[in-house]
């Protein structure tokens, strides 16, 4: 599970950098056709294409940190080892959600791949997107897995 955590952690980060560069990107481009009557041609693609990978990156940090939403709202007086079988169970489900995920992405992304789908003023490959999704999904289904077996271990995050 250590290991896993940093891959998560290191996608998290990844994911930052990302963001980080959807965000440099979008100044120059305002900056530009503010004051020099030139926008970066296609600057919205590579915005959504980023965001989209972001997205996919942050989920495994989110379920090894356990950041997911829980609605607590009816099982806030079930004893605790009540919590924890209903928390392996969404975890469990969680971690066949991702899976399926994984899978679908990947046949998407090969779907682009071959039919060569890009975006429509820059003609950006779509698929590597889809590529970029597929690993982080893959590793929250067996972050989420792990965590069914093993139980939740909230030190588990500082200790990678």
């Amino acid at each position: 599970m250590h290991f896993m955590v940093f891959l998560a952690r290191v996608f998290a980060i990844l994911a930052g950098v990302l963001l980080t560069f959807i965000t440099l990107m979008t100044c120059y481009s305002i900056v530009g056709r503010e004051f020099l009557g030139s926008a970066l041609l296609g600057d919205f693609e590579l915005s959504g294409a980023a965001t989209g990978a972001a997205i996919g990156l942050f989920m495994p940090w989110c379920q090894a940190k356990r950041g997911n939403i829980i609605v607590d709202f009816f099982t806030a007086k079930c004893s605790n080892a009540s919590n924890e079988v209903m928390d392996r169970f969404g975890a469990l489900l969680l971690s066949l959600c991702f899976a399926l995920l994984a899978w679908r992405t990947a046949l998407g992304g090969m779907s682009a791949y071959a039919s060569n789908s890009g975006t429509m003023i820059l003609g950006f490959p779509e698929w590597i997107v889809f590529a970029a999704m597929v690993p982080p999904f893959v590793l929250t289904s067996l972050i989420a897995l792990g965590q069914v077996f093993m139980g939740f271990d909230d030190e588990l995050g500082e200790s990678a």
